[in-house]
């Protein structure tokens, strides 16, 4: 009776073997898959489409049932709601939390149709905020987001209860980073990648102290870059430069605090100073040894510091 069950063992095994040979780095989507259900589970965050017009965007939801306040998270260009999955169960006990994949990211579609500017995605956000009754809130964005954030905070001040802007895009910095130096070079976007290498590339110069990744997992994470090349180049093009805060910092009437990682390669140490001297009032905390991913790279850390500035503005 034995030998039957191993030999349908082996040929089970063997099976497998070469699904995953076949669908790698596919096997990586699924270990990522896999531990984004755990971690989320743990901190008792849920996903939920909600509906903004013109896409449905998919988020996770937290908190306590009573919350009477709520911190939403915004993350940045290429990026997707698993950037805050260590960061966002630091907020749980207490807020409520939601956490949103913009379109055109994550688990909400690309549509050639939208514009992806960062004024338009605001407006997307505020959609979501009305949509579940959500009043006030603690915005938290990094990149892209703290520009989407910083234009909530200029344009929609009732609506936000203070503004932790992380290594934010939106004003221009006396020093150029490694990135804006290669645009200016003609090197191309390092977002928009190809290869492997490419995206070993351009990984490199988004954190100065990752996480650890499985290899199979970044194999994906590349893959999935080249798939989306196209239109990460149409985000690009929508919101880079456009709609800049440089002149406008000193109408920002929000509490604000202004988050760095002095290694950022992607936007400059030196935008921190321009966000921190143009805003009335706001507090600057910077990391020197991270770079442009706090709350990826260090999370317990960053966290602690937006929490004790939101629980001033309260």
């Amino acid at each position: 009776m034995k030998r039957p069950f191993l030999i349908t063992a082996a040929i089970a095994a063997l099976g497998f073997t070469g699904w995953a040979v076949l669908t790698y780095p596919a096997v990586g989507k699924l270990a990522l898959d896999a531990d984004t259900r755990i971690e989320t589970a743990i901190a008792g965050l849920k996903r939920a489409t909600v509906d903004v017009g013109d896409s449905r965007m998919m988020t996770w939801q937290g908190g306590p049932a009573d919350a009477v306040e709520t911190v939403v998270m915004i993350h940045g260009y290429s990026a997707d709601k698993t950037v805050w999955m260590r960061f966002a169960p630091h907020f749980t006990d207490r807020y409520r939390v939601l956490v949103l994949d913009l379109p055109g990211h994550g688990e909400t579609p690309f549509d050639p149709a939208l514009r992806y500017d960062t004024m338009s995605q605001a407006q997307r956000v505020l959609k979501a905020m009305d949509a579940l009754g959500i009043a006030k809130a603690h915005l938290v964005g990094n990149s892209m987001g703290g520009f989407i954030a910083a234009q909530l905070a200029l344009h929609h001040p009732d609506r936000v209860q203070s503004a932790t802007l992380m290594d934010a895009a939106g004003v221009t910095a006396p020093t150029p980073s490694d990135m804006e130096q290669m645009l200016s070079r003609g090197e191309g976007n390092p977002f928009e990648v190809n290869s492997r290498k490419d995206f070993d590339a351009f990984y490199a110069m988004t954190m100065a102290q990752p996480p650890w990744v499985p290899g199979m997992t970044l194999d994906w994470i590349a893959a999935d870059y080249a798939v989306r090349r196209a239109s990460l180049a149409r985000i690009f093009t929508d919101f880079r430069g456009v709609d800049l805060l440089d002149t406008r910092l000193a109408e920002i009437t929000v509490p604000v605090l202004v988050m760095w990682g002095d290694q950022d390669r992607l936007v400059h140490r030196s935008a921190a100073d321009v966000w921190a001297r143009g805003i009335p009032g706001a507090q600057l905390v910077t990391y020197p040894d991270l770079g442009h991913m706090p709350m990826v790279e260090d999370p317990a850390r960053s966290a602690a510091d937006v929490r004790k500035f939101i629980g001033h503005h309260g």
